[in-house]
C-alpha cells in the first residue's frame, strides 16, 4: 500500500502524520523515513514502534526499481 504523501513527489505540508505498522524489512527504509519527514512544514507527527523507526534509520538499502521505463521509452 503507497504512502500518501508519496502520490505528492515534492509536495509540502503543514501537518504530515506517517503511520509506520511492521511490514517488509525492503519498504522499512531511510529513504521512505527521510521522504516523509521532509513534506512536513510544521508538524510531524509519527506513529510507529520506536524498533521499527531505529531499524529505517539504520536501513540504507534501496533497492532498484522495476519500472519498465527504459523499456517503454525505448519502444514509444
Amino acid at each position: 500500500m503507497p504512502l500518501p504523501f508519496i502520490k505528492h513527489n515534492g509536495s509540502e505540508f503543514d501537518v504530515v502524520i506517517m503511520v509506520i505498522p511492521p511490514s517488509a524489512p525492503v519498504l522499512l527504509t531511510r529513504n521512505l523515513l527521510y521522504t516523509g519527514i521532509t513534506r512536513a512544514k510544521k508538524l510531524l507527527i509519527v506513529l510507529g514502534s520506536d524498533n521499527i523507526i531505529k531499524f529505517m534509520i539504520q536501513n540504507i538499502d534501496s533497492k532498484k526499481r522495476n519500472t519498465g521505463l527504459e523499456y517503454k521509452l525505448k519502444n514509444m
